[in-house]
């Protein structure tokens, strides 16, 4: 799959912004995968979600941003890198010194779509 590819996948499990970061969560892939006219990874293929950033750190909370991480192809996970997806977020307020710092908890709950593009080609 070229870089830019496209990846839709559906969370299966809520994801909170007070979810610490590196922690993964099972999703699938939403729609078929079709790179020049052939269907590559099929719409319920499984796949890994990563916590990229979240407000899980004592000091003040950060967006909740995710990474698309691997992807089950023929029984076996393969590595992907992605740019990172950050859902809707609660209010934010911004300081002199903090920068932007959300406020409040935010879950993405579960089903909930998020796309993903490639930012490095993936041999399946």
């Amino acid at each position: 799959m070229p870089a830019g590819t496209t990846i839709t996948v559906r969370t299966l499990s809520s994801i909170s912004s007070t979810d610490r970061v590196g922690r993964t969560f099972r999703a699938q892939v939403d729609q078929d995968v079709v790179v020049d006219g052939k269907v590559v990874v099929k719409a319920g293929t499984k796949a890994l979600v990563e916590i990229q950033s979240s407000g899980a750190l004592p000091r003040g909370s950060k967006a909740l941003t995710l990474d698309l991480t691997s992807i089950s192809v023929n029984g076996r996970d393969v590595a992907v890198k992605t740019n990172s997806f950050e859902p809707a977020s609660p209010k934010t307020v911004r300081g002199r010194r903090a920068g932007q710092i959300s406020i409040g908890t935010f879950v993405v709950q579960p089903r909930t779509k998020m796309q993903f593009q490639l930012t490095q080609a993936v041999t399946l």
